[in-house]
């Protein structure tokens, strides 16, 4: 299980326990503190080690760090210590063998302080209900014993090493700011949240979760020390945590679940970059991100982060389960981002997007009689480049993909799932309508009244256009379920739709912050920017969204848009070329292509081998006849203007072979790579287009571009 499949995580060999026990079983000065009143005790003085037991100078308190258990003393009649294998905050931790058990190994947990009652009464916790605790990520409790006075804690070996223990073995390797792979502790902390879902879902709090409470053994991970486990109504018991991981609404208010996230967002953070300060100047919060390359780089990581150890316990994640859902969804973004493979799963909370929107190739036909002369003629351009386009002779960016509506947009993004519980749910599953008015005659005419229902009517009213009765239906929602996440979707589509898009990204922004691993919020986000002109912004969500989940194609038209915006073709035609086979937008992503590489462009910035590549890529495609000539007009109309631009005595010069060998190819589309017989080709193309015209005018400026083009002749 660990890596959810999708990660593969190096596994930590299984260790020997006689070879984990401790030679010399001490605690370190800096870590002896009164477990009472939090004061540092047993510390050296004028070069003389400090004392092991005694008492607090502060609170007067006894203390005593000394291991009560040696080698070869036997416990509740069956298990025979072997020696110490590590020291925590809440015991010395023996290593021993069962000897009613097979010999099986077995670990002790102890107490630090005999004296601390509070201690004492987190074992008998222990005792009461954790060995109920059956889940392969938590650690398996045996039995309970005492031993001279002490209670004990027996419990299953679990050989390997803590996260802390891998992540120090990584520094001392790589350098002291050396942190673990993202993909790998994403991993870890999907194993994490699977355990603690577990508990919560027992009634039970683990309350301390950092790195050195999980143990990777070969390729499982597990929980450990459950001295800190309460239930989750338990009001009087004491707490226990660690300062830079413990939420810190804790002491007012006790732990939840949503402490126990906390923690888990700030082992995430300690694990996967050098985080300077948790303890201490960032004990509460995050690093700037700007600080962090790797909360730079992955955006949606950093979101996760902020959000699962925000401040406010009602902002954070509320529930295992959606945490894991989340960082699932980040954890196949952070490796598409990575090794550029796409990584798409289905989303628990939208559907696909509703269609690919902004597809549409602005047409390079004339439409109306031309109003001057055709290039391609004498008293044409030089440049030949092709008919309609919006730069002749390449003087700026021309149109290739028809520029996005935001009321396309808002139609084409996913739709929120519908709660199946709902009285309306099968209704809605029914319905096959596309057309908003038939879909809103549909829900008129629904048997029962719903939220369902209410919200479907309200996306209907925004694709109709009617933004005001949306927004009445939504706040009729929004009075019923005000923590609907729902309502702010659809109203941010309303905002998109009518134009107000600096209204809309504050919207989805912070949606995306509620589902940092969720696609949909990007993709709107990516729309939003777009629209409003900012292309820097639309690119970085758009090339993320289609990075990481090739299902939304919305997502490669608007990368192409955006970095055909900035005249980047190479980057447009990589993104178009990336539209898998099997999708239905194939065949208008290579036309895009075709048109990419051709429109707008200066006769130097081609060459032959590049025209030939480009027919056939046209060559390839399957097209009914007008469509193929359509593009093949302009395909031979850049050609064309090449090979004039080209030709000694025409004013401008050109590679003609372009391929670096000297050797042109010899046929464009079929036909010869010289002037008569493109224009022969050319006018055949016009003339035929000309017959399938749907008016006069388009056939008549067809006619003219035919005549124009044609070889001269002596007849």
């Amino acid at each position: 299980m660990l890596g959810a499949g999708l990660v593969e995580v190096p596994p930590v060999p299984y260790r020997d326990p006689a070879s984990a026990i401790m030679e010399r079983p001490e605690v370190p000065e800096s870590r002896r503190f009164c477990s009472r009143c939090d004061e540092p005790v047993g510390r050296g003085r004028d070069r003389r080690p400090g004392r092991t037991e005694g008492f607090c100078r502060s609170c007067g308190h006894p203390f005593s760090f000394t291991p009560k258990l040696g080698p070869g003393q036997w416990i509740g009649g069956q298990y025979e210590v072997l020696g110490c294998l590590a020291h925590g905050g809440l015991g010395w931790v023996y290593l021993a063998r069962d000897h009613n058990v097979s010999g099986r190994w077995v670990v002790l947990k102890g107490l630090l302080d005999t004296g601390d009652s509070d201690s004492l009464a987190a074992a008998t916790a222990e005792r009461a209900f954790l060995a109920e605790v059956e889940h392969p990520n938590i650690v398996k409790i045996y039995n309970f014993v005492r031993h001279g006075g002490s209670g004990y804690i027996v419990m299953e070996y679990v050989g390997g090493r803590s996260l802390k223990d891998i992540l120090l073995e990584r520094r001392r390797e790589e350098g002291e700011n050396a942190a673990l792979p993202l993909g790998q502790v994403i991993a870890y902390g999907l194993e994490v949240l699977r355990a603690l879902g577990y508990l919560h879902g027992v009634g039970l709090l683990y309350c301390d979760f950092k790195p050195d409470n999980a143990i990777q053994s070969e390729e499982q991970l597990k929980l450990i020390d459950l001295g800190g486990v309460r239930r989750a109504f338990d009001a009087s018991s004491p707490i226990f945590g660690t300062p830079g991981y413990q939420a810190p609404e804790i002491a007012d208010q006790g732990p939840s679940i949503t402490s126990d996230l906390y923690t888990v967002g700030r082992t995430l953070a300690v694990l996967s970059f050098p985080f300077r300060g948790y303890t201490g100047r960032h004990l509460r919060s995050l690093p700037p991100r700007g600080e962090v390359p790797l909360l730079v780089r992955y955006e949606s990581y950093y979101r996760l982060l902020r959000r699962a150890t925000h401040m406010d316990p009602a902002r954070r994640f509320q529930s295992a389960a959606e945490m894991a859902e989340q960082l699932t969804g980040v954890l196949r973004e952070v490796l598409s981002t990575d090794d550029g493979l796409a990584r798409p799963a289905p989303s628990a909370l939208f559907g696909p997007e509703q269609y690919a929107a902004g597809t549409e190739i602005v047409s390079a036909l004339p439409t109306a009689p031309a109003a001057g002369p055709p290039p391609g003629t004498a008293q044409g351009t030089a440049s030949g480049t092709g008919p309609g386009t919006a730069a002749a002779g390449g003087n700026g960016p021309s149109p290739v993909l028809a520029p996005l509506a935001p009321a396309a947009a808002a139609a084409a993004l996913p739709v929120p799932l519908v709660e199946s519980t709902d009285p309306a749910a099968g209704f809605l599953a029914g319905l096959t309508a596309r057309d908003p008015d038939e879909l809103a005659a549909a829900l008129g005419s629904a048997p029962v009244s719903s939220t369902e229902l209410s919200l479907a009517l309200a996306r209907v009213r925004i694709e109709q256009g009617e933004p005001a009765e949306a927004e009445a239906l939504l706040d009729e929602i929004a009075a019923l379920r005000p923590d609907d996440w729902r309502v702010d979707w659809y109203r941010g589509a309303a905002a998109l739709a009518g134009g107000r898009f600096a209204e809309a990204v504050t919207i989805f922004d912070d949606l995306y912050d509620l589902m940092p691993g969720e696609t949909a919020p990007k993709l709107a986000l990516a729309f939003c920017h777009e629209c409003a002109g900012r292309t820097e912004q639309a690119d970085r969500y758009y090339d993320t969204v289609w990075r990481t989940d090739p299902t939304f194609v919305s997502a490669a038209f608007g990368l192409a848009r955006v970095r055909l915006a900035v005249r980047d073709r190479k980057g447009a035609e990589e993104v178009l070329d990336s539209v898998p086979r099997i999708s239905s937008h194939y065949i208008s992503a290579q036309l895009a292509a075709v048109v990419t590489a051709v429109r707008g462009r200066r006769p130097g910035e081609l060459n032959a081998a590049t025209l030939c590549d480009v027919g056939r890529r046209l060559e390839t495609l399957r097209l009914d006849t007008e469509r193929y000539n359509t593009f093949a007009a302009e395909v031979l109309e850049a050609a064309l203007g090449w090979l004039r631009a080209s030709t000694p005595g025409n004013g401008a010069s050109g590679n003609r072979s372009g391929n670096g060998s000297g050797t042109a190819p010899r046929e464009l589309l079929g036909t010869p790579l010289d002037e008569p017989a493109l224009r022969r080709r050319l006018e055949e193309t016009y003339r035929l287009l000309a017959k399938l015209a749907g008016g006069f005018p388009a056939r008549h400026a067809l006619v003219k571009r035919a005549n124009a083009v044609r070889p001269r002749t002596l007849f």
